[in-house]
């Protein structure tokens, strides 16, 4: 069992504690639904009580909506036999991906090898306890702990991203929890000093102070002069309210046009919900896609910090707040340039960070990026 268990608070959705976030892990799985996975054709995936689990249907793989590249993962499982055949998928997708085996009676690929290629070295067989798989994913690289233990080393040019995948195999009850991640190599793009790699458009007092993004005033925005398409985002963002019950307005713009005020896509910033039902956020909520789909919780607080981290790939797009997956939606629109005119744009574009009205007060600090590279 590893060491930052989820925790759950009462009447609140399953969070990782803030020190975990802060540092970049997200949860794969809430604890309580299959938001965010794609089950199988006849798969008979079941959430419930912080457990993901299937026990009969057809066989089949859960996969997660998000496409990552190089990150490290963390989870749980259990059988209830030690012959009982599962596995954790790596980079799925049309190229295939790695597997991570899980049976311990296998003599071919014990649980932590990887599948058809890397075989573990036969762990003692257990069965109706949880235990730990660590696998990170880095580059060429594909290395698996048990336990804590190293099981497993791959080096092989395979798939460069693609999402996480869950195994059931007929027959096989298999239970999960606890499945977080964290992105890896990601390139920070404020250096703490000042502006660089950035322009100010239209308005904004925009000035880096104790080494974070300031931004007061506006409208405006502050620009990147890179442009991405697919991607994986972190940022730290806090808002600052002028007085109580305030809830200051911001978003994230991404494949913008290098120019055009608020362009592209808008990952919202608005930590204000309706009475006090934090499932219905107001105005699309912190980390809904604004004018196309809301966030379905309302996690972050005004006046604190929060990290926000964009998964970009094609037409998917999906949103964590402080870790907890709020947004994941797919632009199933024609292909064209521009979001406001109503189509998908999938062509790379600048990002761009909001100054929303003259009331505007927040901080942005550790915006880094990796990009999940397009074959």
């Amino acid at each position: 069992m590893f060491a930052f268990l989820l925790f759950l608070l009462a009447a609140d959705p399953q969070m990782l504690p803030k020190d975990q976030t802060a540092a970049g892990w997200i949860q794969l799985f809430d604890g309580a639904s299959l938001f965010g996975w794609s089950p199988g054709p006849g798969t008979a995936w079941t959430a419930t009580g912080g457990v993901l689990s299937a026990a009969k249907g057809s066989s089949g793989w859960l996969t997660t909506h998000a496409a990552f590249g190089d990150y490290r993962l963390r989870l749980e499982y259990r059988v209830a036999r030690p012959d009982v055949e599962s596995g954790v998928g790596l980079r799925m997708g049309r190229e295939g991906g790695y597997v991570v085996r899980i049976q311990d009676t296998d003599p071919k690929f014990p649980t932590g090898s990887i599948a058809g290629r890397v075989k573990a070295k036969a762990p003692k067989p257990e069965s109706g306890k949880w235990r730990a798989l660590d696998v990170t994913v880095r580059g060429t690289r594909v290395t698996v702990r048990l336990d804590g233990r190293p099981v497993s080393n791959l080096k092989h040019f395979g798939p460069l991203h693609g999402p996480i995948g869950l195994q059931f195999v007929e027959g096989n009850p298999i239970e999960f929890r606890n499945i977080v991640l964290k992105p890896l190599d990601m390139a920070c793009l404020f250096n703490g000093r000042d502006l660089a790699g950035w322009r100010v458009e239209r308005g904004g007092n925009w000035s880096v102070r104790e080494g974070v993004v300031h931004v007061e005033g506006g409208p405006g925005m502050l620009e990147s002069e890179r442009v991405w398409d697919d991607f994986i985002l972190q940022i730290d963002v806090r808002t600052n309210p002028a007085k109580p019950g305030d809830h200051p307005n911001s978003g994230l713009f991404f494949r913008g046009d290098r120019g055009v005020f608020w362009s592209g896509y808008e990952s919202q910033i608005r930590n204000e919900h309706e009475g006090d039902d934090p499932a219905k956020p107001v105005d699309f909520g912190t980390g809904g896609i604004y004018r196309s789909q809301p966030a379905r919780r309302i996690v972050a607080k005004d006046g604190e910090w929060m990290t926000k981290t964009i998964a970009v790939q094609g037409r998917r797009i999906s949103v964590w707040v402080d870790g907890f997956p709020v947004t994941s939606w797919e632009d199933a629109r024609a292909e064209g340039l521009s979001v406001r005119d109503g189509k998908a744009r999938l062509m790379r574009g600048t990002l761009s960070l909001q100054a929303h009205d003259p009331g505007t007060n927040l901080d942005f600090n550790n915006l880094c990026i990796a990009p999940l590279t397009r074959r």
